[in-house]
C-alpha cells in the first residue's frame, strides 16, 4: 500500500523500468502515491511490472514499449501520455546499457549503442517531457548517471563518456527550465548489488570492497530512495545537482 501521499496525483515516467533499479525506482515512487508509467523495450516484462505495482500500491499504472534511441518511439509515448493524463509530472531517465572494452578493441557500434541509449535517450525523453512541464510551471527530472562519469574507468570509455555527458546535460537543462519551476538533478551510483555483481568471483568482489569506505555494495533501494527524495517536495530548492550513491568511493 501507499506509504505516504507526497506524490499523490503525479504521473512518473521511468525509462528502463521493467526490472532492476528502474523497477525499484518505480515502486518507491508508487509508495509515495505517484501513478507510474513503465517504459521499456521489454513489453511483457513491463506489463507485468506495471500490474504488480498497481496491485501492491493501489496507484494507476500504464506500460509502454519505448525505444529511447528512437525519436519516433519516444514522441509516440509522450504524445499518448499527454492525451491521457496531460503528460508526465516526473521523468526519471534510467535506461542504460554497457558494452565494455578497451579503446583499441572497442568497435564503433559499441560506442554508438552506449551513447545512443545512455545520452541520446535522455535527450529525446527530456525534450518531450519538458513541454507539458513548462506549461504547468512544475516538474521533476532525475537522470541516472554514474560515478564512472566523474572518475572514469579503464575499459569503459563509452560508458564514462555517456554518463559524464549526462551530468553536463543535467546541469545545462536545470539552468534552462529553473524559472518555470522544473527541478533537474542526477544521481550517480557506484557499485550496486545486482545479480551481475553477485556472480562476480570473490577476488573481484574483494577488490571492489577495498575501494568503498563503507565496506559494502549499495542496494537498489539506496538509489531509489535518492531518486524519491529528488522527486518529492523536500527537495524543492535543489536543482542542477549530482548526488553520489557510492558508499564514499568517490569523495
Amino acid at each position: 500500500m501507499v506509504k505516504d501521499e507526497a506524490l499523490k496525483g503525479k504521473w512518473a515516467l521511468v525509462t528502463g523500468s521493467a526490472r532492476g533499479i528502474g523497477a525499484k525506482i518505480a515502486e518507491t515512487l508508487a509508495g509515495r502515491g505517484a501513478n507510474i508509467v513503465v517504459a521499456d523495450v521489454m513489453e511483457d516484462v513491463a506489463e507485468t511490472t506495471a500490474a504488480a505495482i498497481k496491485q501492491s500500491f493501489g496507484v494507476d499504472t500504464v506500460s509502454y514499449v519505448m525505444n529511447v534511441t528512437s525519436a519516433e518511439s519516444v514522441k509516440g509515448v509522450f504524445d499518448d501520455l499527454q492525451k491521457k493524463v496531460s503528460g508526465a509530472d516526473i521523468l526519471v531517465n534510467n535506461a542504460g546499457i554497457t558494452k565494455d572494452n578497451l579503446l583499441l578493441r572497442m568497435e564503433e557500434d559499441a560506442w554508438d549503442a552506449v551513447l545512443g541509449v545512455n545520452l541520446k535517450g535522455a535527450y529525446l525523453c527530456t525534450r518531450q517531457a519538458v513541454r507539458p512541464m513548462l506549461k504547468k510551471r512544475s516538474g521533476r527530472i532525475v537522470n541516472i548517471a554514474s560515478i564512472i562519469g566523474m572518475m572514469g574507468n579503464a575499459g569503459q570509455a563509452n560508458y564514462a563518456a555517456s554518463k559524464g555527458g549526462l551530468i553536463a546535460f543535467t546541469k545545462s537543462i536545470a539552468k534552462e527550465v529553473a524559472e518555470r519551476g522544473i527541478n533537474v538533478n542526477a544521481v550517480a551510483p557506484g557499485y550496486i548489488r545486482t545479480a551481475m555483481t553477485d556472480a562476480l568471483p570473490e577476488d573481484v568482489k574483494a577488490k571492489m570492497m577495498a575501494m568503498i569506505p563503507l565496506g559494502r555494495l549499495g542496494e537498489v533501494e539506496d538509489v531509489a530512495n535518492a531518486v524519491s527524495f529528488l522527486c518529492g517536495p523536500e527537495s524543492s530548492y535543489i536543482t542542477g545537482q549530482v548526488i553520489r550513491i557510492c558508499g564514499g568511493m568517490l569523495m
